[in-house]
């Protein structure tokens, strides 16, 4: 009798794990099935989008073409200053080296010019009204503070800025800021640049606040890349990336035990979102750890958000406080 009872429970658990494997393998397909459908619909999106060479057209030319060009492309020559300005700076020394070395890594623009289509896309599928804009690529001093500049109509690439981290013209800069120099990086710095565009500021100067807000910016990247690879979207090296998902608990525990969440101490900005060689803790392991892993806490706590309510409005998620965001999120360190 007692075997028997046995056999039964046994077959029942057996049952029991079969429709839950059959349930699980249902939610992935079907999850496959819609991001599939979602893809081919932003696919299908026709985005009309041509790089405007100014680089090409500003240098190695002659004086006679600034009239014209100043006439094409106003919001580049600033009025205050005189054309002797830009007939120098065309003969600069520096500048024709700069311009030299952006023909040689951007010899063909196309693969360039598909893959900033193919956001355009994106974006023009979750956000319809927005304009595809005029694109425009330039050299500017290797600032890499202003790599990309993004407006309702308007997009300028400094290509000078994405000219792979052991550039030598690239010599001097820190070793943090150099690795990000890299036209892999392109596509994320515009989709950064959007993503500032469109989700409100921030509405408190807490910890919380501000690591929610820079979660938003990278959540939309996974909308808007889909293909791209975490490593990108955050500039983080593969070990980087390791490190931070290894550490996951201890990180959020010192927030917690520090009763950081709700402070406003500025300085926290520096020590866990800029981009720095490292991220500040004072302790032992801050040499290992990665820059900006605040904004990478920010973006764990979005995506727990997400997989809480998947159909959730993208613009009410983006309107949202951080609270509340934080509240429905249930996050937790996975490890």
């Amino acid at each position: 009798m007692i075997a028997n009872l046995k056999s039964i429970l046994e077959n029942i658990f057996s049952f029991l794990c079969l429709v839950k494997s059959i349930l699980i393998l249902s939610l992935f397909f079907l999850s496959c099935a819609t991001n599939n459908s979602n893809e081919s619909d932003i696919e299908s999106i026709r985005v009309d989008l041509t790089f405007e060479r100014f680089d090409l057209k500003f240098y190695n030319q002659k004086p006679d073409v600034i009239p014209a060009l100043k006439k094409e492309y106003p919001f580049l020559f600033p009025k205050q200053f005189s054309d002797s300005v830009w007939i120098n700076r065309q003969k600069d020394t520096l500048q024709i080296l700069l311009q030299d070395a952006v023909i040689k890594v951007f010899d063909n623009i196309k693969p360039l010019e598909k893959k900033v289509s193919n956001l355009f896309k994106h974006i023009k599928y979750y956000f319809p009204s927005i304009k595809i804009p005029q694109v425009i690529t330039l050299t500017n001093n290797v600032d890499y503070q202003i790599k990309t500049v993004y407006s309702d109509s308007l997009l300028l690439i400094s290509l000078d800025t994405f000219l792979g981290s052991e550039n030598i013209l690239y010599e001097g800069i820190p070793n943090y800021i150099r690795k990000e120099l890299d036209k892999k990086y392109i596509v994320s710095q515009i989709a950064e640049k959007f993503s500032i565009y469109v989700i409100p500021p921030i509405e408190n100067r807490t910890f919380l606040a501000q690591i929610i807000y820079q979660g938003k910016k990278l959540f939309l990247q996974d909308l808007l890349l889909p293909q791209d690879e975490d490593t990108i979207k955050i500039a983080y090296s593969k070990n980087e990336l390791d490190w931070a998902i290894k550490n996951e608990v201890y990180i959020w525990k010192f927030f917690i035990e520090n009763q950081l969440l709700y402070s406003t101490d500025i300085e926290l900005v520096e020590r866990f979102i800029d981009p720095a060689p490292f991220s500040k803790f004072y302790l032992q392991l801050d040499n290992e750890s990665p820059g900006k892993i605040g904004r990478w806490i920010g973006w764990q706590i979005i995506r727990s958000f997400h997989e809480q309510n998947p159909d959730f409005p993208l613009q009410k998620l983006l309107n949202m406080s951080s609270q509340e965001i934080f509240n429905q999120s249930k996050y937790k360190p996975k490890r």
